[in-house]
């Protein structure tokens, strides 16, 4: 029963979710922005001299696309070869973040003064993880990197979904006057607001993380060292040692010739 738990437990570490969540997302956004268009998804028209035709959209689609294959170059290292390749992943993800970056500079050409304040601080973020993601390629071990990384994650998703009721849903129901400088000003205090929220959630989250870790589950310790040496080992070796170990101590130990005179 233990070792087909174990096989159970390392078929799920195999999974790569993140990278499959990355696939099924990129690809569910690409379908919306080519097939529930209101007009047909063409690149040029036809007329003379030919133009252009939805720049944002093709923008859109760019994202989408670069969002599915860094799924699938996070899906492929973890479950094609042999040895994960980290670096691989850590450099998908970068250059993704940096063709973003590009597309969300040339975004805001063609946007409003509301559309611009919140595309501006949308760029803030994601050159701060550009950043942050670069500098993991050689610092991938850097738990401050980790912890800043996590935290502009949080900023961006947040960001975005802040975005989206601004500029196309106001919980109010009219919508954000461009020539209102109140209004822009709000903006940037959604944005300030947004800022502190995530850092209290992530610094709650690792207390409590923390505080329950050495406090109530000193045992969660042991076992995390035995399944690395586990996963390490591709026998089994130390595992085994580790587990014949605990049983020896279990056992009541012989007593000697000293002890029964």
């Amino acid at each position: 029963m233990a070792s087909q738990n174990q096989k159970r437990c390392s078929k799920l570490w195999r999974i790569c979710f993140g990278g499959w969540l990355k696939i099924v997302t990129g690809s569910l956004l690409t379908y919306y922005v080519v097939f529930c268009l209101d007009n047909e998804m063409v690149l040029i028209n036809k007329e003379m001299p030919p133009r252009f035709m939805y720049p944002q959209e093709w923008q859109h689609l760019t994202i989408f696309i670069l969002l599915t294959l860094d799924g699938c170059v996070e899906v492929m290292s973890k479950n094609v070869p042999r040895q994960r390749w980290v670096v691989l992943e850590r450099g998908s993800t970068a250059l993704a973040f940096y063709v973003l970056l590009l597309l969300l500079v040339s975004h805001v050409q063609v946007s409003s003064k509301m559309e611009l304040q919140v595309h501006s601080l949308l760029i803030l973020v994601v050159f701060l993880l550009m950043l942050v993601l670069t500098a993991e390629l050689w610092a991938c071990g850097s738990f401050c990197l980790q912890l800043i990384k996590t935290f502009l994650f949080l900023m961006m998703g947040t960001w975005l979904m802040q975005a989206a009721f601004i500029l196309f849903r106001p919980v109010s129901g009219y919508p954000w006057e461009d020539d209102d400088i109140s209004d822009i000003m709000f903006v940037t205090t959604f944005f300030c607001w947004h800022v502190m929220i995530n850092a209290l959630c992530l610094v709650g989250v690792y207390g409590f993380s923390s505080f329950w870790h050495c406090y109530y589950s000193p045992s969660l310790r042991l076992g995390a060292s035995k399944r690395v040496l586990y996963h390490e080992s591709s026998s089994g070796t130390f595992y085994q040692l580790l587990q014949d170990a605990d049983d020896q101590a279990l056992l009541p130990s012989k007593s000697s010739p000293c002890d029964r005179a």
